[in-house]
């Protein structure tokens, strides 16, 4: 395997490994839209399916086509993100990071949503009125990998 995709793929490995598990412990020990409150008013383990994209966006149950959707999302980033890999002249260490992130993240859901239909979203964090959709760990490392890409692409000197 070439150098440059050691660290991306084994960080991608490491987080679809985690993202299963935890989803796998949470279809085990929690009932569907139940939750266990883990610091009271502010975050509960929670059980939900998300049909839809990140952080429920179009999560109903009564229309079947963003299935399709976000499946040919997820599966057009596994492809974008291993070619820009490919492409990067001299990936540095942050590059690298946030291609396996998202890599791993993204991969994490697309099982979900070729085995299940949808994804199991189980972190729900709440303060007082504002409340933030339920997500997973997949979600994380997608978010962080993004994030990390975009301060490599703005500040290129200080992040690469």
């Amino acid at each position: 395997m070439a150098k440059r995709y050691r660290l991306p793929l084994t960080l991608a490995a490491l987080i679809v490994g985690l993202d299963q598990c935890t989803k796998m412990a949470v279809e085990s020990h929690l009932p569907l839209n139940h939750g266990i409150p883990v610091i009271k008013g502010f975050f509960n383990l929670v059980r939900v399916h998300n049909r839809g994209a990140a952080f429920g966006f179009l999560n109903r149950p009564d229309i079947t086509w963003q299935f399709w959707i976000f499946s040919g999302f997820a599966l057009f980033a596994l492809i974008l993100v291993l070619l820009m890999l490919r492409w990067t002249r001299h990936p540095g260490l942050t590059a690298k990071i946030a291609f396996g992130a998202i890599l791993g993240g993204a991969l994490g859901n697309f099982i979900d949503r070729l085995r299940l239909r949808y994804v199991i979203d189980f972190l729900d964090f709440h303060l007082g009125q504002w409340h933030w959709p339920a997500f997973n760990v997949a979600d994380i490392a997608i978010c962080t990998g993004v994030l990390l890409f975009a301060l490599i692409t703005l500040f290129p000197r200080r992040w690469n």
